[in-house]
């Protein structure tokens, strides 16, 4: 969602910490491209006229245009402007009661129905046991979607008969919490197409009846400039502890997200970047700002490692490469572990540099190119992926005809991957190794 607005502040920041001195000329410039590059990213106008506004003060004193490292601090001003614009209310999850029950709100489509099984899976992970309750009554299917998704995490969902309004859904929900000795109920409720009136009375009157601990709502951040507008709609019907940001990895200008909180003053507390029942990010202001201005974001990095990898798996791959014995079928296991982490556009941008090769990991990924190593080294036998110094001409046609590919691609990889020993050979010797070749790409 940031790629644009991201590439637009790398680079105009990039030009001021590209030299030495800077004037007060330069950080015009630089302040009037700031803004244009927000504005085009859809943040609120007024949001973006106090931004700029800050920076251009802090960063036109005396003791940073005198400086010989101006340019860092101004980028270091940028970040902590940015940090601040994202953090405005109380972002503290609060899960208080027996069961604690935690409201799900917002407009139909918004994602509510993903975002509570996410949102459970995440409370599951804590050690906490979730209970999802389908309290919305008008459309089945949400029902069913929420049953399905439960089901694939065993986590239970009560659902009431036909007929049977929010309220009594709602109350139903909690005694069974009550029984199964579950200690958070999540409740997933009805949307509507608008904020109308009939809803916002029935969200007002279901917040009243469960006293629940949070109120979030879930809003579509590709929706624009129209989630703020929604979000003021539903706090001023109910008391919304806060907001999960939905679609946060699709294609839009990402304007809402930076500028809903400064708008309303509604903490956001998660963001969802993706499809899948661990897209769910607990959202810090300082890591986003981080991946936005290309600094990464190494802690939520090493947090997506910790869930996915496994650890006996991670000290076995670590002695491997120590003792330069890393083979085929190692980089193939280490594909799937990296793919269960998510998109790869997101992967790189975590990392400190790289976020500018974010867009070029992910085409690398949208042409094939990691499916097409993959069918390679399937195509090979357990031998061979062990050792490819085995890999003839005859063998190699044969894994060429096997996998759908050109026999320069299995050439292409498997000399990469001989680049890649020998430079862990260097490494495990003590000598400083050469950068490591694109293992997945065309070299």
């Amino acid at each position: 969602m940031f790629d644009a607005l991201s590439e637009r502040l790398r680079n105009t920041l990039g030009a001021l910490t590209g030299r030495g001195r800077v004037s007060a000329a330069d950080v015009d410039t630089a302040m009037r491209e700031v803004r244009l590059a927000l504005l085009e990213a859809d943040v609120n106008f007024k949001v973006v006229k106090e931004f700029v506004a800050r920076v251009r003060e802090r960063a036109t004193g005396a003791e940073i245009l005198e400086s010989l490292t101006a340019g860092q601090q101004v980028v270091k001003i940028v970040n902590e402007e940015l940090v601040g614009l994202l953090s405005a209310g109380d972002r503290a999850f609060r899960l208080t009661g027996s069961p604690a029950v935690v409201l799900l709100i917002g407009l139909q489509g918004s994602g509510k129905t993903t975002t509570a099984a996410k949102l459970a899976r995440h409370l599951q992970h804590q050690g906490r046991r979730p209970l999802l309750v389908a309290a919305d009554p008008y459309r089945p299917a949400a029902a069913d979607q929420l049953q399905t998704l439960g089901k694939s995490l065993e986590i239970p969902v009560y659902r009431a008969a036909d007929g049977a309004s929010v309220l009594a859904i709602a109350r139903g929900g909690m005694e069974a919490a009550r029984k199964q000795v579950r200690d958070v109920v999540i409740v997933d409720t009805a949307g509507r197409l608008t904020a109308d009136a009939p809803l916002m009375k029935e969200i007002a009157e279901l917040s009243a009846a469960v006293k629940a601990s949070e109120t979030l709502l879930v809003v579509d951040a590709m929706t624009g400039q129209e989630a703020v507008g929604v979000a003021e709609a539903f706090a001023a019907a109910v008391p919304v502890s806060g907001l999960i940001l939905t679609k946060i990895d699709g294609d839009a200008r990402g304007g809402a997200a930076l500028s809903i909180s400064a708008v309303t003053g509604i903490p956001v507390k998660f963001m969802g970047t993706g499809e899948k029942t661990d897209a769910l990010e607990v959202f810090h202001p300082d890591r986003l700002a981080g991946r936005i201005l290309g600094m990464g974001d190494v802690l939520t990095l090493v947090e997506r490692a910790q869930e996915h990898f496994d650890e006996k798996q991670a000290t076995k791959m670590a002695e491997k490469l120590r003792k330069n014995s890393f083979t085929l079928q190692d980089m193939l296991e280490q594909m799937e572990q990296v793919r269960k982490m998510g998109p790869m556009g997101q992967i790189i941008e975590m990392i400190p540099g790289l976020g500018g090769m974010a867009k070029e990991a992910q085409a690398s990924v949208d042409r094939g190119d990691l499916k097409r190593v993959e069918a390679i080294i399937r195509s090979m036998t357990t031998q061979e992926r062990q050792d490819p110094n085995i890999l003839n001409g005859a063998r190699r046609r044969r894994i060429a005809r096997g996998s759908g590919t050109r026999l320069q691609d299995v050439n292409q990889l498997l000399k990469q991957f001989g680049d890649v020993q020998k430079m862990m050979k260097q490494l495990s010797g003590g000598k400083l190794g050469r950068r490591i070749p694109g293992m997945f790409g065309q070299g």
